[in-house]
């Protein structure tokens, strides 16, 4: 399931909470959200021709560069690493001529462009290296170190993704609060209530609100105290907020509230993006998810499962 909202945000196609999608309306900043169906999740695919996805059983990583972008592969060798850059713009298409270098156990390496928005490396290393600098050249430079997973080469994560998504789909409700971000100085933060099987509420703050229960919505634009109703497209609920999962793997183990979490990273062909999620060690329950794509840098922290109020037609 998709959804489409409209928050005033510039160029903003990005899975959010409970696997929505964010767009700007086709007509006036400040138009009504408006929200859409879609299929069940896709099975993993190839990324985008030209996305500069990362290479096959890659470990990987992401972060945001100003507007773009950075994301880090890596895969291990015998005897070295092949390290993978990929730099994404807010179009959506991989960024060229950037000078990209890697350094590993105090050895620095250039990278080569391999296509849009990519540049490779093959590391040498002595042992289980521990961290992989990426270097991008500008002014001044970024220099973004990464911490490798400390069991090495890094354990799949293909078959605790699945049983999580599965969890996810079998609770009744959730809540979820979540920041999202496009390059600039604005970041949207809003509120989730999912309830099964196909009602969803959210609040914007300092913007727009939806309730939605089966076939109907009702939108309340910022400041107002009237809600305008609406037909609804109907929504199946709850959904995992990824469409689909390549090179999934443990980084390694975390907590959040005092409840342990496996840490795991991913990348999703079909957004296309970069995902890191904490599941709780107990339950599998997603307890943060941190997305980086296209213009959109997304953290969402989910609570209250299966204990969120009940969402009813307002008032």
């Amino acid at each position: 399931m998709r959804l489409v909202v409209a928050l005033g945000l510039a160029a903003l196609v990005v899975p959010v909470a409970a696997a929505y999608v964010l767009r700007p309306s086709t007509g006036s900043p400040d138009a009504a959200p408006a929200a859409t169906a879609s299929a069940a999740p896709t099975p993993a695919v190839a990324a985008p021709p030209g996305f500069p996805a990362p290479p096959a059983g890659a470990v990987v990583f992401a972060r945001q560069l100003g507007s773009d972008d950075l994301a880090l592969g890596v895969v291990p060798r015998d005897g070295a690493l092949l390290a993978q850059a990929s730099i994404v713009g807010p179009q959506g298409t991989g960024v060229r001529r950037r000078a990209v270098a890697f350094a590993v156990q105090g050895r620095t390496t250039a990278a080569t462009a391999c296509g849009a928005g990519c540049y490779r490396a093959t590391l040498p290393v002595s042992g289980r290296p521990s961290s992989v600098e990426v270097v991008v050249g500008g002014s001044p430079a970024t220099r973004w170190r990464v911490t490798l997973p400390a069991v090495w080469p890094a354990r799949d994560a293909g078959a605790l993704v699945a049983r999580a998504e599965r969890v996810w789909r079998s609770l009744r409700s959730l809540s979820i609060s979540e920041s999202l971000g496009s390059g600039g100085s604005t970041i949207v933060r809003s509120a989730w209530q999912i309830e099964a099987p196909d009602r969803v509420a959210y609040q914007v703050r300092g913007g727009w609100s939806a309730v939605i229960v089966g076939a109907r919505r009702w939108d309340r634009s910022p400041g107002s105290a009237r809600w305008v109703e609406s037909p609804q497209s109907r929504l199946k609920q709850p959904v995992p907020e990824w469409a689909a999962v390549s090179n999934a793997h443990v980084l390694g183990s975390s907590s959040v509230a005092g409840r342990p979490a496996w840490q795991v990273s991913f990348f999703d062909p079909v957004t296309p993006g970069w995902f890191e999620v904490l599941l709780d060690k107990r339950t599998l329950r997603a307890l943060q998810v941190r997305m980086t794509a296209t213009a959109h840098f997304m953290r969402d922290d989910f609570g209250a499962f299966n204990a969120t109020a009940p969402i009813l037609p307002p008032r």
